[in-house]
């Protein structure tokens, strides 16, 4: 179509944010308009931003200006568009700016600067059908916001309190994921355990049957698809052992990532974090007996204000009782406008980097134990990739981009989304190599 206007668009952040841009997209592509491969090419640039974390906003800020930069048009939305006052300080030419999950404003304002070719179709395509992801695996969410007052998260500033959409809502859009041919879905929002308490775990109707919108019930319906289903951002509260039947049963991946963030109750304390169980290790004990393949992923922080060396060393212990099979750390940092910046006690900055470089070295030998007790084993394995160098998969123990890859021989005849059996030959740290059945 000649003169088809055509928008560039940078999304920033985690994956909730990434649904949120397929969603634009997708309303955009419905209303005509081409997206664009380059800022070069494009009539308009939009920038979804990412505001947790003071380096995540340097970085949103920094993509905002090379966006201006290289086209001149920018509309600015996400999380740090809660805070436009930072962006307009930085970068006063952008045209607008939306905050969180503001799909209509962001929208209307596109119009403003690029009028739609045409009036939208009369009947619009579903909500993503623009996915940013590879074809055989897509993100669900199920909430938006969060009720948590953790110290050092400003989350529910930018996003809102707790909002679950229904679950009709949700097993609809999951139907269409899998009758696309996708073969994982990646269950996420801010906090999945509290799914449904802002409903008061409402019952609704999906296709003759009622079920109630808390996690247990949409676990149970989704593993009736027939394609993995893997839980993200699983708040640690009594009632996430209601799962692990579920995965014992194979309705949904066994795999918990659940954000502990530390192990120390006076820095649990100090973070305000929920379900602080001092029980936790006798839980994951629990789980594991009643599910030996489990995976466990988890979240820390090191260097919170007031940590100290004994609350290290607590947290240390922990870890290597505990086992964690995967482990992301970061290193504190103030958020503006987050109360732990009002703590005392900082932690000295080569501190906190001596702290996290124990801690990555401690669950190094973990993640390496544990994975080479898989060695000989058979493990199914996911396709993410298929190059003439590479043929890069996953586990069930493994999500896309956080965890590690398991590797299959280069003369292996399988195609992206294909899910094989393999065999596992070796592993390192991270990752394993495996021979398909």
């Amino acid at each position: 179509m000649p003169n088809t206007p055509t928008i560039g668009f940078v999304s920033l952040g985690c994956p909730k944010a990434l649904v949120d841009s397929e969603r634009i997209l997708s309303r955009l592509r419905a209303e005509g308009y081409g997206v664009a491969e380059g800022y070069e090419t494009a009539d308009l640039v939009v920038v979804n931003t990412c505001g947790f974390l003071d380096s995540a906003r340097d970085e949103s800020l920094a993509s905002i200006g090379e966006a201006l930069a290289e086209n001149g048009r920018v509309i600015v939305t996400g999380c740090l568009g809660a805070e436009a006052q930072v962006i307009r300080e930085r970068h006063p030419q952008v045209l607008a700016i939306t905050g969180p999950q503001q799909y209509e404003a962001v929208i209307d304002a596109v119009h403003e600067v690029c009028s739609p070719p045409h009036a939208a179709f009369l009947e619009l395509p579903s909500e993503r059908a623009v996915r940013l992801t590879p074809a055989h695996y897509a993100y669900l969410k199920i909430s938006e916001g969060c009720n948590n007052s953790c110290s050092f998260c400003i989350i529910p500033r930018l996003r809102g309190g707790l909002v679950s959409r229904p679950i009709d809502e949700v097993l609809e859009e999951a139907h269409g994921l899998a009758d696309s041919g996708v073969q994982e879905i990646l269950v996420i929002s801010q906090d999945t355990s509290a799914y449904g308490v802002d409903r008061r775990y409402e019952p609704r109707e999906f296709r003759g049957a009622e079920l109630a919108t808390r996690l247990t019930d949409l676990g149970k319906a989704l593993g009736e698809l027939g394609v993995w289903i893997r839980l993200h951002y699983v708040y640690p509260y009594p009632h996430v052992d209601e799962l692990i039947p579920l995965m014992h049963d194979g309705a949904v991946l066994p795999y918990l990532d659940i954000p502990f963030q530390h192990a120390s109750p006076a820095v649990l304390k100090a973070m305000r974090r929920p379900a602080a169980d001092a029980k936790t290790l006798d839980r994951i004990r629990s789980w594991r007996e009643s599910v030996p393949e489990l995976v466990l992923r988890s979240s820390f922080i090191v260097g919170f204000p007031g940590e100290t060396e004994e609350d290290f060393a607590h947290l240390l212990a922990w870890l290597r009782e505990a086992q964690l099979d995967r482990v992301g750390c970061f290193r504190y940092e103030p958020v503006n406008g987050a109360a732990s910046n009002e703590l005392p006690g900082a932690v000295p900055t080569e501190l906190i980097d001596e702290r996290w470089n124990r801690l990555m070295q401690v669950q190094q030998e973990i993640s390496k134990a544990r994975l080479a007790a898989k060695v000989g084993r058979r493990v199914d394995v996911i396709v993410d990739s298929v190059t003439p160098d590479a043929i890069v998969g996953r586990s069930k123990g493994d999500a896309p981009e956080i965890d590690g890859n398991v590797y299959l021989p280069v003369d292996a005849i399988v195609n992206p989304g294909d899910i094989v059996s393999a065999t596992v030959e070796h592993a390192d740290e991270y990752d394993l190599w495996a021979e398909p059945d």
